[in-house]
């Protein structure tokens, strides 16, 4: 997909966001969102395109990090429960509790017992949870080899995307096939009918955030509501009395109209 048609329909998405936002926030309801997928999946780009026009305060993204020792020793689900929205909030999961069923079981975090414990318990754990009120929607992203080993390397070859690379990255990409049958594992055995898996493919970024965004709006049963007109009063505007207190404090000018000639030549 072209980026000038890209935006041109996110622009419209991000104005249905802005109105799923306040209807979230006036009905106190309470949405969750789970990404997963391999790394390189496009998770990261369809998280931010998804909360680029829609306050924090409403939108809360989750990546938890390694559990600590501590938290090695409590029940696996209890570190993600307090990170589930209260009313009036949205919150995403960048990776969740299927960390299990994924990175967990293919490099040997988890024993396989634990693996099928968590696979039998996923679903009554979402149905307890969207009995509680909870919009639960889970979506994996579903990226080709080709596609995953060009975007690694241009992680390797842009110092702006280096931060994106760990051990675990490369060592995850030459376990391609235990990764498929994790995956396959988990789509089948934690796919219910309260809270269904919805797959992407997301060789194309663009297609695949749009997709996204525009399914999680049509999941969300939020009402379109009308804008309000909105006039801006008058003002008087008198002449300033000290401007040079901020030009003295001005930053320099490094990208001004000289730099911009000098970058023409």
């Amino acid at each position: 997909m072209k980026e000038k048609a890209y935006l041109k329909q996110l622009k419209v998405l991000h104005g249905d966001l802005v109105e799923l936002q306040e209807w979230v926030k006036e009905t106190g309801a309470k949405v969750c969102i789970v990404f997963e997928g391999r790394d390189t999946a496009g998770k990261g780009g369809v998280i931010k395109d998804l909360t680029a026009r829609v306050s924090p305060r409403v939108f809360r993204v989750v990546a938890l990090p390694a559990p600590t020792e501590q938290q090695k020793t409590q029940m696996y689900m209890q570190r993600y429960v307090p990170h589930f929205p209260s009313g009036g909030e949205v919150v995403i999961f960048d990776r969740s509790w299927y960390n299990r069923a994924g990175v967990e079981r293919v490099f040997g975090y988890a024993t396989e017992d634990q693996v099928a414990g968590f696979l039998k318990a996923a679903p009554a754990f979402e149905k307890y949870m969207v009995e509680a009120g909870i919009i639960l929607l889970k979506y994996w992203l579903e990226v080709s080899p080709d596609q995953q080993t060009e975007r690694l390397e241009g992680r390797i070859n842009d110092r702006r995307k280096t931060w994106k690379l760990s051990a675990m990255d490369t060592a995850s990409y030459a376990k391609w096939d235990e990764y498929t049958q994790a995956r396959d594992d988990m789509l089948v055995q934690t796919s219910s009918e309260w809270a269904p898996w919805h797959t992407v493919r997301s060789d194309d970024k663009y297609l695949a955030r749009l997709n996204v965004i525009a399914d999680i709006l049509a999941r969300i049963p939020y009402v379109h509501k009308q804008v309000q007109s909105i006039t801006l009063p008058p003002r008087d505007v008198s002449p300033d009395r000290m401007p040079e207190v901020v030009e003295n404090l001005l930053v320099e000018d490094r990208y001004g109209k000289e730099s911009a000639a000098k970058a023409d030549d």
